[in-house]
């Protein structure tokens, strides 16, 4: 643990000794529930996703239920989120799974995989292949109830000092990426690393890194990496859904009445929906900005390359699935429904997409 990590979680600790346990306040059947964010207050599209979201129970509940929303490092550290509802220190969090792979690798099934489920794909899953009762006995194990509760949709590719024709070009690059994407970039010869957002362009400016992946064209141009990187790829094999998740402990959701958890379910159901389509629009505004303002350049990954990824990807899913019974039924289940779900999006959605663009062909 460095110094500073060091400081911030004594810091916290002595915040927490003085707010005392996180039971929810409860006086003339009103209740607050205080929610771990793992966002800035006003982090685009994310943080205001979360106030968003506690304003819409409040909403549907006439005030009976109130959501006191902690941005991160207000309650507790943006990783230790989801502990904090397991220790009952906070009652509900927002966050992506992904950062509890620590717990369990079955936990990067519900935000994203490389070359995985894309938004609606995984959705489906969750909702109808049988991903939410797999999840709901994955987070049981450490007394959590959690929901799907916003997706920014496909991710980019990353920003390049320099193009990537080739694997050989791919070979060497220091990137900032994590999770099964970073372990995939290492298998192909290039560097991972790991950065949190507010040391990303300055290292890609100074020439730490060579290259970066962060959200898509709304977050990324307010980064600000469009300065120093000009060619931004596509697509964003290793990201290619990141749902956000929204949890409430299991002893506050025991508590709460049928009427109020269905309140609950189908706020986080409606975010849901809400956040993709928000980031969707945005995405359109800021791309356009960055191409005729900012003279970034859009490139696409060649085909050799998607392929080495892929190879790469698919062995570093499998090898993650098997590490525990559990994670092995969570990873079956996943990519059953990937391979059935394949071919209905490549016989509806992406042929779709492909005479769209013949259509539109200048």
């Amino acid at each position: 643990m460095t110094r500073k990590r060091l400081l911030a979680s004594a810091a916290a600790a002595v915040g927490l000794a003085a707010a005392g346990p996180a039971a929810p306040a409860i006086a003339q059947n009103r209740r607050e529930l205080r929610l771990a964010s793992g966002w800035a207050r006003n982090f685009p599209g994310f943080g205001t996703a979360v106030e968003r979201l506690a304003k819409r129970i409040s909403d549907m509940t006439d005030g009976r239920i109130t959501v006191r929303v902690f941005a991160a490092g207000e309650l507790v550290p943006a990783f230790e989120i989801y502990d904090a509802v397991a220790n009952g220190v906070a009652d509900m969090y927002h966050g992506v799974e992904f950062w509890w792979q620590g717990k369990s690798p079955a936990f990067n099934f519900y935000t994203t995989t490389p070359f995985g489920l894309t938004p609606t794909e995984i959705k489906t899953w969750v909702e109808f292949g049988g991903g939410q009762a797999l999840w709901d006995e994955l987070a049981a194990q450490y007394g959590v109830k959690s929901f799907l509760v916003g997706n920014p949709g496909v991710q980019a590719g990353g920003w390049f000092r320099r193009e990537i024709s080739s694997l050989d070009d791919f070979r060497g690059v220091k990137m900032r990426m994590g999770g099964f994407g970073g372990e995939v970039l290492r298998r192909v010869g290039a560097s991972a690393v790991l950065l949190p957002g507010g040391d990303i362009f300055p290292a890609l400016q100074s020439g730490t890194i060579d290259a970066t992946e962060w959200v898509g064209p709304w977050n990324d141009l307010a980064m600000g990496f469009y300065r120093v990187a000009k060619f931004y790829y596509a697509p964003g094999w290793h990201e290619p859904s990141s749902n956000c998740s929204a949890g409430i402990g299991l002893k506050v959701w025991s508590t709460l009445s049928a009427s109020d958890r269905e309140i609950i379910k189908t706020a986080c159901h409606a975010e849901n929906d809400v956040m993709e389509s928000e980031f969707k629009f945005n995405d359109t505004i800021a791309l356009d900005k960055l191409v005729r303002e900012h003279g970034v350049q859009l490139r696409v990954f060649s085909d050799d390359v998607l392929r080495a990824l892929g190879r790469a990807s698919r062995e570093v899913v499998a090898e993650a699935g098997q590490k525990d019974p559990l994670t092995r039924r969570v990873h079956d289940s996943y990519m059953g429904f990937h391979e059935r779900v394949r071919r209905v999006t490549e016989a509806s959605d992406l042929a779709y997409l492909r005479a769209r663009s013949l259509a539109y062909e200048a």
